[in-house]
């Protein structure tokens, strides 16, 4: 993941990239993210964290993390994308109960009684929800007290900008520029 800061205190530039890299590694998303630009400016106070995620995150079914069989009446998983194990198991309980759902290992799991095609088709994981994590992430990695924002989506693109008490005009166009930017970057186009 690249990290590109800018803002008026250099050495708080250096920490917040490095808080911001640990905290995306902690809950599993540094993956997903191609760029990320931050903007400091804790004077005023402002702040923009604006992340361009690798690829818009799309809903996740058992069968995009998962191998399935039949065999009888039972269905055998296999999970293939470890970061999904703990949604799969969770929503095999909740569709079947615990006791139709054994966990085997920690990536084999036989539900019994169950079709194969309904199994494959469950939901895991939501591209919303993805959006969301990253976003509760992003809020995290500034500081506290800082609590009035402003957020724009396009696509891949997600940009947050955070203020103390009132946001003004022209806080919001610093994040609307820079969220272009991003956005342009995305797209494989020219600085804006």
């Amino acid at each position: 993941m690249n990290i590109e800061t800018t803002g008026t205190e250099p050495y708080g530039c250096e920490a917040y990239k490095e808080l911001f890299r640990n905290i995306m590694s902690d809950i599993g998303k540094g993956i997903l993210i191609d760029e990320a630009m931050i903007m400091l400016r804790p004077e005023v106070p402002l702040f923009v964290f604006s992340v361009m995620l690798k690829a818009e995150p799309d809903n996740k079914r058992i069968s995009d993390a998962a191998s399935l069989r039949i065999e009888g009446d039972d269905v055998f998983i296999t999970i293939s994308d470890e970061r999904y194990a703990p949604d799969i198991l969770s929503q095999l309980w909740k569709r079947y109960t615990r006791a139709n759902v054994d966990q085997q290992t920690r990536f084999d799991i036989v539900i019994k009684n169950a079709d194969m095609d309904e199994v494959a088709d469950i939901e895991i994981s939501s591209g919303e929800e993805t959006k969301k994590e990253i976003l509760g992430a992003v809020w995290r990695s500034m500081p506290e007290g800082i609590r009035v924002r402003f957020n724009q989506t396009d696509g891949r693109v997600l940009t947050i900008m955070a203020t103390e008490e009132i946001v003004r005009p022209e806080m919001k166009e610093e994040a609307r520029i820079i969220h272009a930017e991003m956005l342009a970057r995305s797209r494989g186009e020219a600085d804006v």
